[in-house]
């Protein structure tokens, strides 16, 4: 797949390899043809968020092995969708962003300055 970029501008670094991430399950929260949802933001999860999400009706806590999806805990990394993102941000929630590892697309629903405010220094 060709290069990708990050929201500052460099290359696109890996998310996660463990769980497997991405929307293709490479490691990478790459822009896809085909990913509806825009898995484009590497984020640390809390369970602040994942409760949230559950609430909203996207559980991210119950393993999917039919899916590859192994359940999310808190720590993890993991390629969310930007809007999802952007929506729990607004509630108050938002996990922290690994920006070298998040889609320049993501500027597209919300400004560099956010993104930085919310990043995980990890």
């Amino acid at each position: 797949m060709n290069q990708q970029t990050n929201v500052l501008g460099t290359a696109l670094q890996a998310c996660s390899t463990e769980p497997m991430t991405g929307y293709l399950r490479d490691g990478h929260c790459r822009a896809c043809p085909g990913d509806r949802g825009q898995h484009t933001v590497c984020a640390r999860m809390t369970t602040a968020f994942l409760e949230y999400s559950r609430d909203q009706g996207n559980d991210l806590i119950t393993p999917m092995p039919e899916y590859q999806f192994p359940g999310l805990k808190e720590g993890d990394l993991w390629c969310l969708c930007a809007l999802r993102w952007v929506e729990a941000h607004e509630a108050g929630c938002a996990p922290l962003v690994h920006l070298e590892s998040t889609h320049l697309s993501v500027l597209e629903y919300v400004d560099l300055e956010t993104l930085k405010d919310c990043a995980d220094d990890a």
